[in-house]
């Protein structure tokens, strides 16, 4: 992996999780904990992260966190169309997963006149969009919080979704290809994005378009996990030939 390559993921990684030690760095990207300061010395001259002790956290996170806000907000006119579109396949009674990231939030605030649903989510804004709705039976699991995306993470947040048997699982992801499936930059949402999976009777992939051809860090599962990709119709012709000619079912928002 080039240096830029590797200072690309590590921005990635740290955009995910808020933060990043260098041992940890060092030993993910299997190159010396002088490489890992440099790297994180160039993205602090660019603006991009803050170092602090032992490694390096993103600039002004604390306010993300007091205003409830979410790292990610880009390509949201295509976000909040794949999600009008997402809950056209939900219906009153169901027990549906929302995954957290901005797509899945924008789900969320769609949901307030379903009847009789159960949601269950691991994103604490999520939780704070629905939790007032008595129509809405919410359930929100542990874990350990992350804060760009506001969710609950790691093992004890995919012990949750033990034996649980839902409807529908609306899912995020950050990288899409045909050789690594489904790929996302942290590693410790892989085994809660996987329980999820396990616990659903149909998986719906919602990613604008900007996702398709894009390789993130970690590999969650082939494209064969899921039951429908849900994207944007500014979608390139020769990624939505891709999905056609390996039979992988779509449809696009408008």
């Amino acid at each position: 992996m080039l240096p830029h390559q590797r200072r690309e993921k590590i921005l990635e990684l740290i955009r995910e999780d808020g933060h990043a030690k260098v041992i940890s760095l060092s030993r993910i990207f299997k190159v010396t904990e002088v490489t890992i300061r440099q790297d994180l010395e160039r993205l602090e001259k660019e603006g991009l992260i803050k170092r602090d002790h032992g490694g390096a956290v993103l600039p002004d996170i604390d306010t993300g966190v007091k205003n409830i806000t979410l790292q990610n907000r880009k390509n949201m006119p295509e976000k909040t169309a794949i999600a009008r579109k997402a809950v056209s396949f939900i219906k009153n009674g169901d027990t549906i997963i929302l995954d957290s990231g901005s797509t899945t939030t924008e789900i969320a605030k769609l949901l307030v006149d379903f009847q009789n649903i159960t949601v269950i989510t691991n994103a604490l804004n999520i939780a704070l969009i629905l939790g007032a709705h008595p129509n809405i039976n919410l359930v929100v699991t542990g874990g350990e919080f992350k804060a760009p995306t506001l969710s609950l993470t790691g093992q004890k947040a995919a012990d949750f979704f033990h034996n649980l048997n839902v409807d529908k699982l609306f899912l995020a992801t950050a990288g899409i290809t045909l050789k690594s499936g489904l790929t996302y930059p942290s590693i410790s949402d892989i085994c809660v994005k996987r329980a999820m999976i396990e616990s659903a009777n149909e998986v719906y992939l919602v990613a604008d378009s900007t996702k398709i051809g894009i390789n993130s860090f970690a590999s969650l599962g082939a494209l064969s996990l899921i039951t429908l990709l849900i994207t944007d119709s500014k979608i390139p012709e020769d990624d939505e030939a891709m999905l056609k000619n390996n039979d992988i079912a779509y449809v696009l928002a408008e």
